[in-house]
């Protein structure tokens, strides 16, 4: 995958003086502490560069019994709400986490932007603090302020991947307009454009800055692989790629499977097998989908997404945090051709009941450990959802940072039209979303693939 006719461009931006735009303000990015000009982009910011550690998430991690395994692997920092910017509860701010990088020699540092007004409109345990009309602090309390932090001249040669607002743009498509699966809160949302234009402005403000690399959430196959999903999504992240004064060419690339457990391969049956003279395809399991795994859908979205209209240099990451789906309930063959639902059911390495589950999956393990350029059209491999931080509160916990409780982190609900009306398939006992959950950290250790 080539990058250099785009990156010629950029060469010469990184090179010269640079003026970085944030918060409507030009800061040029000369003097600070020796770094007189940004580093020159390049085509992959995952290769050849040492990720950055979180010492927040390597202390959690460290304290667990076997977390010493993984407790130096590189995760996301999930910037969540205005206060995260300056550090919150005692927590690390941006600047913290950008001057560690540094410290630690780090060349790539990835950041989770994740605060949207009306955020998350499908699921109440990931609600923030902006409420739908929120759009103007968005921009002015959220955005601008980390542009401008970006934008230090003393980061300019720390490669900054930003991940922009997980679990949004593909609402917009699968959770409105009448659909079953529609919310109310996500035809607002759809109505009064914040979604669209707060990514757009995300994208324009942070992809000024010379050595910020943006990459779009992108859902995951067993949310957009369907037909009615697919090319519609594609439209939308073009849409609001090209909003608020963005262009595509402030999108380095996209993300999938962030936060989610869909397996990286399916390697015991594919889409184009047939059984009895029944395709894959009209299993319960797949149910239609195009895909059966995260990679393939990676790989065709990505050709969908450059004949929609982005670049045809862009680059996808797959977030393997939490799909290894290893232990003793891995399956090592395909399942029995007593029909196709057998050969899917035995077969498959995702043991989720549903593929619309997404709340604190039971049995679920640690995946591919991060990875630069694994496959053709893929940048890495990530952990942007850090191990071991909870999806969802398995119970109504009082709070002040906006969440609230939704029953498919309930390991007792019935369901909803989003997952079939199966249970969610959630551990019990968990906190809140973005806490330490001690018994799924063990729990993706204990299920590892590949194993530790």
């Amino acid at each position: 995958m080539s990058r250099t006719h785009h990156r010629s461009r950029t060469l010469l931006l990184a090179l010269a003086t640079v003026l970085a735009v944030s918060g409507g303000t030009a800061v040029a990015l000369t003097g600070g502490t020796g770094a007189e000009a940004a580093a020159a982009r390049v085509d992959n910011p995952y290769a050849g560069a040492k990720g950055y550690v979180n010492p927040e998430w390597k202390a959690k991690a460290d304290a667990e019994p076997g977390g010493s395994r993984i407790s130096s692997q590189p995760t996301g920092v999930w910037l969540d709400r205005i206060a995260a910017i300056q550090g919150a509860n005692g927590k690390m701010g941006l600047r913290a986490h950008l001057d560690t990088a540094l410290r630690q020699g780090a060349g790539v540092i990835q950041l989770v932007i994740y605060n949207l007004p009306g955020r998350d409109c499908a699921a109440l345990a990931s609600n923030g603090e902006l409420g739908p009309t929120e759009i103007d602090r968005y921009k002015t309390e959220y955005i601008d302020p980390i542009a401008r932090i970006l934008a230090d001249s003393k980061y300019a040669n720390l490669r900054i991947v930003t991940t922009v607002e997980i679990d949004s743009l593909p609402n917009l498509v699968t959770n409105t307009g009448g659909r079953p699966t529609a919310t109310p809160e996500c035809d607002v949302m759809k109505a009064n454009g914040n979604y669209v234009k707060g990514v757009g402005y995300a994208l324009n403000k942070l992809g000024a800055v010379p050595n910020v690399y943006n990459y779009v959430d992108a859902g995951h196959h067993g949310w957009i692989g369907w037909d009615d999903n697919f090319a519609a999504s594609a439209q939308i992240f073009r849409e609001a790629a090209t909003a608020e004064g963005s262009t595509v060419d402030k999108v380095h690339g996209f993300i999938t499977n962030t936060a989610n457990y869909s397996a990286l391969k399916e390697e015991n049956f594919k889409i184009g097998d047939s059984v009895n003279g029944r395709s894959v395809r009209e299993s319960k399991w797949v149910d239609w989908n195009r895909y059966t795994d995260e990679l393939s859908f990676a790989q065709a979205f990505r050709n969908q997404l450059v004949s929609t209209g982005f670049r045809s240099d862009i680059g996808m990451l797959i977030d393997t945090s939490r799909n290894g789906w290893g232990g003793t309930a891995r399956p090592t063959g395909p399942g029995p051709t007593t029909d196709v639902n057998t050969y899917v059911e035995g077969g498959r390495y995702d043991r989720r009941i549903h593929i619309g589950n997404w709340c604190n999956q039971s049995g679920a393990g640690l995946g591919e450990r991060p990875k630069a350029a694994p496959a053709a059209g893929i940048d890495a491999y990530v952990w942007m959802k850090p191990p071991g931080e909870s999806d969802g509160a398995s119970k109504e916990i009082p709070n002040d940072e906006g969440k609230g409780f939704d029953r498919m982190c309930d390991p007792t609900y019935g369901g909803n039209a989003r997952n079939g009306y199966n249970k969610p398939g959630a551990l019990p006992d968990a906190p809140l979303s973005g806490h330490w959950f001690s018994a799924q950290f063990q729990e993706l250790m204990r299920n590892a693939h590949p194993k530790l």
